[in-house]
């Protein structure tokens, strides 16, 4: 979800007025995720590398993070919508924390759509991570280093409780991955769009499933 900075740029607006906007096309997005059919979606909304902007930039983000946990919990458990959370959240506040782990528990039943919220995710870090803990299985007797294969690394991930990734959609004109779901990339679609995220919703989510549509997935074979 890129491009929040420099649509408020572009309005003459701070970058925290971007983020705002941001939070509403979540909000829209994942309410047409819901009604186009999407297994599962995942929103990359807080990197590894994000710790590094200026604080005051942080500290905006967080309280939209809250705002959102608070405002939007009932009715995307109302929906039907369960909630996971892709990373590594001890930098975040406890009370962030402590909400998050609710909204999980709150949504564990739920099977309509699944929202995954990467939060201080970084692809090599979610890799590194899931090579240690083979690696501590191994060390411990519970594995044989030769049993290790894809199918056990990619359950140590962690995406492991999701469907495989089928398209993967990037903002703002950047073409790039930026550290985002390596692993679950390799066969992925993507389609890269210029325009910025705060005005992402229903319409170019679907103009996105047609393009998949239309791809051809060969999986290397013929």
């Amino acid at each position: 979800m890129d491009g929040n900075g420099r649509w408020a740029k572009q309005r003459g607006l701070p970058r925290v007025a971007g983020h705002k906007q941001g939070v509403e096309a979540v909000r829209r997005t994942v309410r047409a995720a819901s009604e186009l059919g999407i297994e599962a979606l995942t929103l990359y909304a807080f990197s590894t590398e994000n710790w590094r902007r200026p604080e005051d930039e942080i500290s905006d983000l967080l309280g939209l993070l809250r705002f959102f946990i608070s405002r939007e919990l009932d009715a995307l458990h109302k929906a039907g919508v369960r909630i996971l959370i892709l990373g590594d959240l001890c930098r975040f506040p406890a009370d962030i924390v402590a909400d998050i782990k609710h909204a999980i528990e709150r949504t564990a039943g739920n099977s309509k759509m699944t929202l995954a919220i990467a939060l201080g995710y970084g692809a090599r870090a979610e890799i590194v991570h899931a090579a240690r803990t083979l690696a501590a299985k191994a060390v411990a007797g519970e594995i044989a280093p030769d049993q290790i294969d894809e199918v056990m690394f990619d359950a140590a991930l962690y995406t492991h409780d999701m469907p495989p990734l089928d398209l993967l959609i990037r903002t703002s004109g950047e073409v790039r991955l930026s550290n985002f779901l390596l692993w679950q990339a390799a066969y992925a679609e993507m389609i890269f769009i210029d325009q910025f995220w705060p005005d992402f919703g229903h319409e170019t989510l679907a103009q996105c499933l047609d393009e998949y549509a239309r791809r051809e997935r060969r999986y290397g074979g013929l």
